[in-house]
């Protein structure tokens, strides 16, 4: 019987000057109509690189295969024209990348977006298009669909993207879907409800799946077999359960051991307050008609208080779209907001952009798209370098080079790569950059926005141990985003839960995670901490 997808032996090599490097070493693989196979592995290990080598969307010529072949229903793909290729994606095989700001274009609809591959590969436009549009996106969890379809990627959330890129993917039913990290940014109920959608849709239609991801917990629930990849080789395989019962390599044993360990850093009883804010409010306008009228608003933030002490880390948790994102970007002035905030003694609401350039060096921020945020123009030294000569022209060259090695070092990366460039990066290695960036400039207060999110487990424990260390070392305060609640409990020392905008519980987080009060937030930690558990009606209204 032929599978319905082989690899043999494949190869990458990339171009870097006069050497290349191999990302992909003779690897092989098979899938079977209807099956999953999950590919895991350490950042930098090969993995996305292997799924868009199916693809053909490396960037060749950079790009090449020194060996091997991938057979997709019989038929050779590496070699295939262009326009053969163009054929084969999208309808018989669909992707959902791991970073969707860099795949869905900032000056189109999503309606306009997912009706394009409708059009392409079925024909299908109008009122038909516009009505399976709304289907998909219900399937994958976006509130109010009718009323989402005028929406820019922009106004969306990490998570709402995240679905939105699923949606594109699963709009023509393929026989192959590759999704490479297709969860990291979604909260864990949905977490859960797109699991659940993904598994659904496979049994229906007899789908495969390459599933790509760091995260254990999903491959247990979703994956039918395992290949466990390190530095470009698959050094173990085989049935899932068989390999989380009886791992044989000792990486794979360190893989499935690693979770960050519970010990946020105490708190001194007199410990002043860094940020501070009072009834705080952001409120998009919704705007309809030719004249654009405002007809509502979007409560992302509503009436928020929040304080931050030095030296504590503050979690921030609750679902993609409760305005996590949007309260640790109005803290630090990065959008517009109403109501007080306060940050080190010092009033900021009303400040200009220039009055505001004295405080910027003091707070920073961990942008939970790392890819976004990169310029990928720049070398990751001249990245991190950048701060330093915003903050302090007059440091000497050579004291900017110690810094940024000191920051590549600090956070697990070779400071002999620093010269290379984003995109010549794996994505769990861009957010490294991305909270080296951050550290450089030796600042108060830094709001990390899922800086975990793209990270392997032993990576994972890795950046929280050093956010841990850098903590106690530098007595940094910290505001923690994330829907990963394993790591919010390893770091945090204190919590708070939003819902549509507004603050559901808060307190110490040993006593929100041991005796959570809200239903919503009980519901919340069922499916963080046991993802059988269905998302309850709290959380899905």
């Amino acid at each position: 019987m032929t599978s319905l997808l082989s690899v043999r032996d494949l190869s990458v090599a990339f171009r870097q000057g006069e050497r290349e490097i191999l990302a992909v070493d003779k690897v092989s693989f098979e899938i079977e109509q209807g099956e999953t196979l999950a590919l895991v592995g350490e950042s930098g290990s090969g993995k996305s690189v292997t799924a868009l080598s199916i693809m053909k969307l490396l960037p060749y010529p950079s790009a090449r295969h020194p060996s091997g072949t991938v057979h997709f229903k019989g038929q050779e793909l590496i070699g295939l024209s262009e326009n053969a290729m163009r054929k084969v994606r999208g309808d018989d095989v669909s992707i959902i990348f791991q970073e969707p700001m860099t795949s869905l274009n900032p000056l189109h609809t999503i309606e306009k977006q997912i009706a394009e591959i409708l059009l392409l590969h079925r024909g299908m436009s109008g009122e038909p298009a516009r009505a399976r549009i709304v289907e998909l996106l219900e399937q994958v969890g976006i509130p109010d669909p009718q009323g989402r379809l005028g929406s820019y990627p922009h106004q969306l959330s990490g998570g709402q993207r995240q679905r939105v890129m699923i949606a594109m993917a699963l709009a023509n039913e393929p026989d192959l879907l590759i999704a490479d990290e297709p969860t990291t940014a979604l909260d864990v109920t949905v977490q859960a409800q797109i699991l659940a959608l993904l598994k659904d849709i496979q049994k229906r239609l007899g789908m495969s799946m390459l599933f790509i991801t760091h995260d254990l917990g999903i491959v247990r629930k979703i994956a039918d077999r395992v290949c466990v990849m390190k530095q470009g080789e698959i050094v173990e395989r085989g049935a899932t359960e068989r390999v989380f019962a009886a791992p044989e390599h000792p990486y794979t044993k360190d893989l499935l051991a690693a979770e960050p360990k519970p010990d946020p850093a105490p708190l001194a009883p007199d410990a002043p307050i860094v940020v501070e804010a009072k009834d705080l409010k952001v409120w998009f306008p919704i705007k309809r008609g030719f004249l654009r009228k405002v007809v509502g608003h979007i409560k992302a933030v509503d009436g928020v208080d929040v304080a931050v002490r030095k030296g504590e880390t503050l979690g921030v948790v609750g679902e993609s779209g409760s305005g996590k994102t949007t309260l640790g970007l109005a803290l630090l002035r990065l959008i517009s907001s109403d109501g007080p905030i306060v940050f080190l003694g010092h009033p900021l609401q009303g400040l200009k952009f220039k009055e505001m350039r004295p405080f910027r060096r003091d707070m920073q921020i961990v942008f939970q798209d790392p890819f976004g945020s990169l310029s990928p123009r720049l070398s990751i030294a001249d990245i991190i370098e950048e701060g330093l000569w915003v903050h302090h022209p007059k440091m000497q060259a050579a004291e900017r080079e110690q810094r940024v090695i000191r920051a590549l070092t600090d956070v697990g990366l070779d400071p002999e790569s620093r010269f290379r460039y984003p995109h010549e990066y794996s994505g769990g290695q861009r957010q490294r950059i991305a909270v080296a960036r951050a550290l450089v400039l030796e600042p108060t207060f830094i709001v990390l926005d899922e800086p975990t999110s793209a990270l392997d487990m032993l990576i994972q424990s890795q950046i929280v141990d050093l956010l841990r260390d850098l903590q106690k070392r530098r007595n940094l305060t910290y505001m923690f985003i994330s829907h990963d609640l394993r790591v919010v409990a390893a770091l945090a020392s204190r919590l708070i839960v939003m819902r549509h905008g507004k603050v559901v519980e808060e307190g110490p987080a040993a006593e929100v995670f041991e005796a959570p009060k809200s239903d919503y937030t009980k519901a919340l930690f069922a499916a963080a901490f046991n993802l059988d558990t269905a998302p309850t009606d709290v959380v899905a209204q």
